[in-house]
């Protein structure tokens, strides 16, 4: 029964990470909401545990390392997005890793009046809510949800 449900929640979580990174270039490219670096950041878990639940099928004596490998994943997730939340709600003051496209170089004035042109958007700017929510507080939900039951499934592997 375990099994099954072990199987089934990888398709689920397989499902979860396609869908929100097919929603975040969607919102970017359709609906025109240009996400800050934080953001972007908090795309690679997805693409990470869409790449490792791929690499399962394939090494299934694996699995029992590829799920705390996916625990990891999530809750590093989970930890980005708290902090990216903390940032929107003004608890913690931007970062560099919020400026990463503003470096330091000196630049031409030619390049200073295009980067001027550009719309920057700041990590502490929210551009779209579902249901109120931020898109980096139901990213934190999501990915700590993902986090628990993981962690429930590898600590119950050997009990099967």
């Amino acid at each position: 029964m375990l099994n099954q449900n072990k199987k089934k929640f990888l398709i689920l979580t397989f499902l979860i990470s396609l869908f929100a990174l097919i929603s975040a270039y969607f919102i970017e490219y359709i609906l025109g909401h240009q996400p800050c670096n934080l953001c972007l950041i908090e795309r690679i878990p997805y693409i990470i545990a869409l790449i490792i639940i791929t690499i399962n099928y394939k090494f299934n004596h694996l699995e029992k390392y590829l799920i705390l490998l996916l625990v990891f994943v999530f809750l590093t997730s989970t930890l980005i997005s708290l902090y990216h939340l903390g940032i929107e709600q003004g608890f913690i003051k931007e970062s560099l890793v919020c400026d990463l496209k503003n470096s330091s170089k000196i630049l031409s004035k030619e390049e200073i009046l295009l980067q001027l042109q550009q719309k920057i958007v700041s990590c502490k700017d929210v551009t779209f809510k579902i249901l109120g929510f931020s898109l980096t507080t139901l990213n934190m939900i999501i990915s700590l949800l993902i986090s628990i039951v993981f962690t429930k499934i590898y600590f119950s592997y050997d009990k099967n």
